[in-house]
């Protein structure tokens, strides 16, 4: 599967998108207009490992909802993630079997390579 889980509103998202272009055999998912489902998100979970690996300490709600002092487990990222879409890093890139979580230049820069090969 080639698919982008990503943010249109996000800059970042809209900026990595343009690197890693052309993207035609991959589909977009804006993620504030088209929900995660639960299906999905145990697909990336499974490539991922853990449902930590997906989930963004960065959002506004994170710190907002004082999820910082709190121990979250497995199902409470979960849980998060489906419950508004700013707790899912992103964008999150899969392809056939590979996923590339995050925006950091690493991550990036080794979701540009495997796309590109």
């Amino acid at each position: 599967m080639k698919k982008i889980y990503h943010l249109s509103s996000c800059t970042t998202c809209q900026r990595i998108l343009k690197e890693l272009d052309p993207l035609a055999n991959f589909e977009l998912q804006d993620i504030k207009h088209q929900q995660i489902t639960a299906p999905q998100l145990d697909e990336m979970k499974d490539l991922a490992g853990s449902y930590e690996a997906l989930f963004s300490r960065r959002a506004m709600l994170y710190k907002a909802r004082k999820l910082n002092e709190k121990a979250l487990n497995e199902e409470d990222y979960k849980a998060l993630i489906l419950e508004h879409y700013t707790f899912l890093k992103r964008p999150v890139i899969l392809n056939d079997g590979t996923i590339f979580i995050g925006n950091s230049k690493k991550v990036v820069g080794a979701a540009k390579e495997a796309i590109l090969s």
